[in-house]
């Protein structure tokens, strides 16, 4: 995994967005991860991580997140954004270690580090 591929989690949102990855996943009290476009769920084995990108708070443990680019075996694609550390969810961590993972993570060559500027 490159670690500065992003700068900011607004930088990733906005180049994942424009590289198809356009929906968003919600992880639920029934430990199963939903799509909040369709509300499908799903299970581990229903996804597989493309890419993933961790953002430590230079000052504060709170701002520590990580953003997961995920394809779901019905062809959704979509973003994953937790917090990980101190305020890491154990469910959801269990659940994303089941998920397949790229054996080496896409690192998207045509990234700019303006988002502004960055090719589909």
């Amino acid at each position: 995994m490159k670690f500065n591929l992003y700068d900011n989690l607004v930088e990733a949102t906005a180049d994942l967005t424009k590289k198809g990855y356009k929906e968003s996943f919600k992880f639920t009290e029934e430990d199963k991860m939903m799509c909040l476009a369709n509300e499908k769920l799903y299970e581990p084995e229903d996804m597989k991580i493309i890419h993933s990108h961790r953002f430590e708070g230079m000052t504060n443990p709170a701002d520590m997140s990580i953003i997961f680019a995920v394809e779901c075996k019905d062809g959704v694609k979509g973003m994953i954004i937790s917090s990980y550390g101190t305020y890491a969810n154990e469910g959801f961590d269990k659940f994303m270690s089941k998920v397949e993972r790229n054996p080496v993570d896409v690192e998207f060559p045509d990234h700019h580090s303006d988002p502004k500027n960055v090719t589909p």
